[in-house]
Order: structure tokens, then C-alpha cells, then sequence
């Protein structure tokens, strides 16, 4: 594992000019569903190899990077969640999938969601009650709830074709 933080390892790699057309796409206008969410233009590729180096990164470190305003620090940290997610015991598992539901307002964009919700949320439920998901529905945006019912009513339907 290195020993810069995954904020210094993603300044390094930060792209300035594909960050001015990245924030476009996100909507990060004013009124936009991204609104506020500051870019750095690093490709998922860059972001999973930094996510990689810093798999042992505490919850509270994690927790850290949830809140921030740059949109590739909280990426980075939901790929960690879910990659430690895979790896944990029951307990472990319980306290990602409660800071998980703890910091949906910093999951504010579609591809947070697809990168996160099926293997945290969908993978907790999968064997519990889904009653949190219309809990879950009514606090996040219109947008992101269609995409987490979208990701998450997916891998039920195949898991049951398994």
C-alpha cells in the first residue's frame, strides 16, 4: 500500500481540461442534480487503481472522502466500501451498509449509484427486508432513486436466475 492519501494520489492524476467536460455531463450546474460537485477529470480506470492502493482504509477515512465536494474522492471512496464489503464478516459488513445509508446525500449522481448500490445495498438485503428501500426512494432525488430501484431490482432478478 503507498503512503499518499487517496486525495493526494488523485490531485496527481487530476485533468483539468476533461474535468471542465466531465462536470458538464454530470449536470453540476446551478439547479442540476450535480450541483456543486467540484471535477478533477480522472478517468474510473485511474480512480480503481487508487481505490486498490488504499483498501485499508479505515470507515472513518472513508467516511471522510463521502463528504468531500470532489466527485472522484467520493468514487473512490464507495469502490473501497464495496471491494471491503466482498471481504468482510457479517458485522464488518453491517457498519459499510450503515455508513452507506448514512451518506446517501453525498451519493448524489447515477454513476456513484452503479458503482455502489447493487454490491452494498443489494448484497445486504438480499436475504432481509427491502423495507429500507422505500425509505431509501423518498430521501434521495427522483433521479438517483430510479437508478437505485433500477440497480438494485436487477441483482435480485439475477440472483433468482441463478
Amino acid at each position: 500500500m503507498t503512503t499518499a492519501s487517496p486525495q493526494q494520489q488523485l490531485k496527481k492524476l487530476a485533468n483539468p481540461q476533461k474535468a471542465i467536460s466531465v462536470a458538464r455531463f454530470f449536470k453540476t450546474g446551478k439547479g442540476e442534480y450535480g450541483e456543486g460537485d467540484i471535477f478533477l477529470g480522472i478517468t474510473v480506470p485511474q480512480i480503481r487503481i487508487v481505490a486498490k492502493q488504499c483498501k485499508d482504509l479505515s470507515l472513518k477515512e472513508i467516511e471522510k472522502l463521502l463528504q468531500s465536494k470532489i466527485h472522484e474522492e467520493r468514487l473512490v471512496a464507495l469502490i473501497i466500501l464495496v471491494n471491503q464489503f466482498k471481504k468482510e464478516d457479517e458485522d464488518k459488513q453491517k457498519k459499510i451498509f450503515d455508513l452507506y445509508l448514512s451518506s446517501t446525500k453525498y451519493i448524489n449522481n447515477w454513476d456513484l449509484v452503479d458503482a455502489s448500490a447493487e454490491y452494498i445495498v443489494g448484497a445486504y438485503l438480499i436475504n432481509r427486508s427491502k423495507a429500507i428501500l422505500k425509505k431509501l426512494a423518498l430521501s434521495i432525488s427522483i433521479i438517483l432513486a430510479s437508478f437505485f430501484e433500477l440497480f438494485v431490482t436487477s441483482y435480485y432478478s439475477i440472483l433468482l436466475l441463478r
